[in-house]
């Protein structure tokens, strides 16, 4: 991990709070000393998880020494495979331990939305969703729908996914933008390339005390209405959806996942307190890219990344320059390389801020 783990910083940061936490009086504010216990266990994790791959280093050395020794074509591979696992586990740490953000070490909320493309691009928001829940799936990360649209005759017009796992806002906060879809037309008849967009927001999951704005109930209209799409009769028969506006901004959120209503207005108004931090940030930082990116119109010339299936196979993230060959295997969840490579980029050009 070279300079990158600071191990030493990070023992001395948990033993300060593990002090903390054998004060006798520490249970005198139970909210507060969940906190600081889920802090002990954020912190704890890391440094275990690099003791295990240390450990782990140390095995595979002394296996390879004895495979060749023996001339053991078995275990050459099975160190092979090893090493392979080991260096992805690794990469993940690393990942990891370069979120500085603020809101990092939280739960996501992606908002996918069809651009230029038409059928095609509705039908790149659905696989592009499909996409992002085998990654989530794939780091023991639960993925939620929140609230979709489905297109006109195929796909989504849009889509909300709440994606819950400590750093899923550090790593899918590299995934804004508007990303390019290069392909054969499953709904040409004349079965001719085409090109669509969509565009990937990510915003971080608040409670309502990590929000860095107050909400005034008076600028709220709370709309509620019935839920689209599968899900059941009471999907279909009651008004459990749930569309807020904030008036003075003109920010519409929805959510429609649960059979409450008052369930859907509490998910409703965490994405808000979000969607009005973002915008305050915004204001006062006047760096757009450092909270949204500037993503500009969802079509040409705006795209972070190109999918090419057609007439060959490639996705460019064009932000670092990082080339992949498998496309499918991208489409199906191994977004890790394209993802560090941004967090490195990202670190560097920031000067290691998040």
């Amino acid at each position: 991990m070279g300079g990158l783990f600071d191990r030493a910083g990070r023992e001395a940061e948990l033993a300060k709070l593990e002090d903390r936490a054998a004060d006798p009086g520490l249970w005198a504010d139970q909210e507060g000393a969940q906190k600081l216990l889920r802090r002990i266990a954020e912190g704890r994790a890391p440094l275990e998880r690099l003791d295990n791959l240390i450990r782990r280093h140390g095995d595979l050395a002394i296996l390879r020494e004895l495979g060749q020794e023996e001339n053991d074509a078995q275990v050459r591979e099975e160190v092979e495979e090893g090493w392979r696992e080991l260096t992805r586990e690794a990469e993940r740490l690393e990942m990891g331990v370069v979120f500085r953000g603020k809101y990092d070490r939280g739960n996501a909320i992606l908002a996918l939305h069809a651009g230029a493309g038409g059928t095609d691009a509705q039908d790149w928001v659905e696989s592009l969703a499909r996409m992002y829940n085998r990654w989530a799936g794939s780091h023991g990360f639960q993925a939620e729908t929140l609230d979709l649209l489905e297109g006109d005759e195929a796909g989504l017009k849009s889509i909300t996914i709440q994606v819950t796992g400590e750093n899923a806002y550090g790593y899918l906060k590299a995934e804004r933008g508007v990303h390019r879809l290069v392909r054969i037309s499953p709904f040409d008849a004349s079965g001719r390339r085409h090109t669509s967009f969509a565009s990937v927001d990510c915003l971080p999951q608040m409670e309502e005390d990590d929000a860095e704005v107050t909400i005034n109930p008076e600028d709220l209209r709370i709309d509620p209405f019935r839920a689209g799409g599968a899900g059941g009769q009471h999907v279909n028969k009651t008004e459990s959806a749930v569309r807020i506006v904030h008036l003075p901004t003109n920010t519409v959120v929805t959510c429609q996942k649960e059979r409450s209503q008052h369930s859907n207005r509490d998910t409703a108004m965490g994405i808000l307190r979000a969607k009005l931090t973002e915008l305050k940030l915004e204001e006062e930082e006047r760096e757009i890219q450092n909270i949204r990116g500037d993503q500009g119109e969802i079509a040409w010339g705006n795209q972070i990344r190109s999918y090419v299936f057609q007439p060959y196979s490639l996705v460019k993230d064009h932000r670092t320059g990082v080339e992949l060959g498998n496309v499918q295997g991208v489409m199906d969840g191994e977004l890790d390389p394209l993802i560090l490579a941004w967090l490195q980029w990202s670190a560097s050009a920031a000067g290691g801020r998040g």
